[in-house]
């Protein structure tokens, strides 16, 4: 991974930190994307302990903010010259509805509408790479997922499972739809199921007892750093250059659910999502 650029969203805690920490240890250069300077400042000086060499940057966005996404690309742009790889990790989950400052239902916002988002406004950077990779951690969740198109926000029927369901199964239709739509080759699309993690997603944002049965569920879940092997491999494999489009588990691929192979849903949904952030030519 000498002299690749690799950004991972999400990488203050969890699977991300794991994933930023093997990506510095390979030798790639590691933007770390944060909420905070504090955190971000506390992330860097994690991956600093175990792997003092470490080449690493931040970048700074409240990802469920469409604005503080487009400035922080931005700011990349102006500061870097090519992106290789785009890990799209971070993740939410809310037991209770809430909109973001745009509208958006905010597990639809975060964990759909961002990497959505990011990765359009990140695509001349990725484009100056030999080998731009876009890797977006889904979940088999995305099993019981389905678009309700009608009400993508499920203000009509909010459940927070229900909201994270539809958001992983969204990060597969995109996978897909944008390997089908993209119109420069050497773009290569992966979305990735990491597993039963323990990781604290279910115990920020919840009720109390969703988050008491959050820490008995991930009693039986792999470390972080077992959970971002796949994104990991991904990252850096020779052996998966150009299989672009795919659904991945354990470093090898896996069929998606058959509602994530909907042609059909899959440009309803690019449609949408174009239109919810403001997008009239994502490529």
């Amino acid at each position: 991974m000498k002299n690749k650029i690799c950004l991972v969203t999400g990488a203050n805690t969890g699977i991300g930190l794991a994933t930023a920490k093997a990506l510095g240890e390979m030798g790639a250069r590691v933007v770390v994307s944060c909420r905070s300077e504090e955190k971000a400042r506390e992330t860097l000086d994690a991956i600093r302990r175990e792997f003092p060499h470490a080449d690493l940057d931040y970048a700074l966005a409240d990802l469920s903010s469409q604005q503080e996404i487009r400035n922080m690309a931005a700011r990349l742009k102006k500061k870097y010259t090519k992106l290789d790889v785009l890990i799209n990790n971070a993740g939410a989950w809310f037991s209770n509805f809430s909109r973001t400052p745009d509208g958006f239902e905010r597990q639809w916002a975060i964990n759909h509408l961002a990497p959505f988002l990011l990765t359009h406004c990140l695509l001349p950077l990725l484009l100056q790479s030999d080998d731009p990779r876009i890797i977006t951690v889904s979940s088999d969740s995305h099993f019981h997922g389905k678009l309700h198109f009608d009400d993508v926000n499920l203000r009509q029927n909010y459940h927070g499972l229900r909201a994270y369901a539809q958001s992983k199964l969204a990060n597969v239709l995109f996978t897909r739809e944008f390997d089908r739509r993209k119109t420069h080759p050497k773009l290569s699309s992966y979305a990735v199921q990491p597993g039963l993690v323990k990781t604290d997603i279910g115990l920020k944002h919840t009720l109390s007892w969703h988050g008491f049965a959050w820490k008995i569920r991930r009693l039986t879940g792999k470390s972080p750093e077992k959970g971002a092997e796949t994104s990991i491999y991904l990252a850096q494999s020779p052996e998966v250059k150009g299989i672009s489009g795919a659904y991945w588990d354990n470093c090898r691929q896996k069929n998606p659910s058959k509602k994530a192979l909907s042609p059909q849903d899959a440009s309803r949904l690019w449609e949408l999502s174009e239109e919810m952030c403001g997008i009239t030519s994502y490529f």
